[in-house]
């Protein structure tokens, strides 16, 4: 049965490729306008917004999404989420509508055209350099300023072993928040591994459920008190993917 399913496998991730891409190339001139300034980044995310849905849409796949509390537009927060898959970022554009700046491996800039976009819209970080890591603080504090949100998948990168349920967080997220007195808002991604993980003949459309957590507040919160954030944000997650398998 699973040889049977290959060919559609093989057609199905180049589909993906092709919505990832297509959209960029429509899109690309008003992508680039947008980015001159960096006042014009509320323009950006909203063409990205546009672009995630088409990819998530486009390959059958329907987010579903449970909120316990409300975000408020205009507001700037810390977003985190589990990460499985490729469609992870997708996933969170299209769910979180307040601007927010992704916080990625250098890595990504190598992806054909998408990593065009990503050098010049997102924060980078060298995981194996201090200095990048420095940097990371002072590029989020200007965007910070300028009103937007930050979003970090704590994980730092997806296991090779699709059997972990959620890894170990790093500490950066947690820093970033408490230093900038931005409350954490913890999002659970159930059905992304299942859906498009990074086992190349694998997964099938259908609902992406996701759930929007209370939010955990920063205030009066000092850096010592990183890894209790830390570890409250990874039970909140833990234990909702927990309860999406029962």
């Amino acid at each position: 049965m699973k040889s049977l399913k290959i060919p559609f496998w093989l057609i199905w991730r180049v589909w993906f490729y092709i919505l990832v891409l297509v959209p960029i190339i429509v899109l690309f001139p008003f992508l680039f306008i947008s980015l001159l300034k960096e006042t014009w980044y509320p323009y950006f995310y909203k063409l990205a917004r546009i672009w995630a849905k088409v990819i998530l849409y486009g390959m059958g796949f329907y987010p579903k999404v449970e909120t316990d509390q409300e975000i408020i537009p205009g507001k700037s927060y810390m977003f985190i989420a589990n990460h499985t898959s490729m469609t992870d970022i997708m996933l969170m554009l299209a769910v979180v509508k307040n601007p927010c700046v992704f916080v990625g491996k250098k890595e990504l800039v190598k992806i054909p055209l998408f990593g065009f976009f990503f050098k010049r819209s997102s924060i980078m970080v060298d995981r194996d350099s201090p200095k990048s890591r420095l940097a990371v603080y002072e590029r989020a504090q200007k965007r910070i300023n300028q009103g937007l949100s930050i979003c970090i998948f704590p994980e730092g990168k997806v296991p090779d072993d699709e059997s972990i349920i959620l890894d170990e967080f790093k500490n950066g997220a947690f820093n970033l928040a408490i230093d900038h007195k931005l409350p954490v808002v913890p999002l659970t991604f159930a059905d992304n591994k299942k859906r498009f993980s990074y086992t190349f003949f694998s997964g099938s459309p259908g609902k992406m459920r996701v759930k929007i957590h209370h939010f955990i507040s920063t205030e009066n919160k000092v850096h010592n008190d990183r890894k209790t954030l830390r570890d409250e944000a990874y039970h909140v997650i833990y234990n909702q993917l927990i309860a999406y398998e029962k």
